[in-house]
């Protein structure tokens, strides 16, 4: 059962939806006043996420930031369990694939839900990322589009992968971590 602020926020995420369709089909008809509501639908949806999230949290998943390096509550922990997403609660990395890095942010070798190179089943996406000047791969919850870090072929073996994530952009849910 989805929390109250997770259903208001899937309710924002009907309404831009109902928004866009309509204002698809009504620009056909010569009406183009509709998009002042779907920014109003847009603007209300961040609002939803502001009430549920910390400023740093809205900051990283919704605006794409970064946390200062090395300043993660998740960096250094090595309790067994799975990393999931602070926004929607889906399940993004299992401990048994993190590693330290020495970068500064947690890593992990290959999302939760993998396999091999498979990705299918995992919630995470990944987008290019081209805004500082160079491409890298951004990473992001396929659940709900939370930023959540970026991703780079100098990982260990076998995967070669290091996810480099946002602790803020995380929560911990301690258990067996598979």
């Amino acid at each position: 059962m989805a929390s109250p602020a997770l259903r208001g926020m899937l309710g924002s995420c009907r309404l831009l939806f109902l928004l866009h369709r309509g204002s698809s089909s009504s620009s056909t008809h010569g009406d183009t006043g509709s998009g002042s509501l779907t920014k109003q639908a847009e603007a209300t949806a961040a609002t939803d996420w502001k009430k549920k999230l910390t400023p740093e949290q809205f900051y990283v998943t919704r605006q794409k930031g970064t946390e200062p390096p090395f300043s993660g509550v998740y960096l250094d922990n090595t309790e067994s369990g799975i990393y999931c997403c602070v926004c929607c609660n889906a399940p993004l990395f299992s401990s048994e694939k993190k590693f330290n890095s020495g970068t500064g942010w947690p890593s992990f070798s290959e999302a939760y839900g993998t396999c091999g190179r498979d990705e299918s089943n995992a919630n995470i996406m990944r987008r290019p990322d081209n805004s500082l000047g160079s491409t890298r791969t951004e990473v992001v919850c396929k659940q709900c589009d939370a930023h959540l870090g970026h991703v780079f072929d100098d990982g260990p073996p076998p995967s070669g992968q290091r996810f480099c994530i946002n602790s803020v952009s995380l929560s911990f849910r301690r258990g067996s971590g598979q």
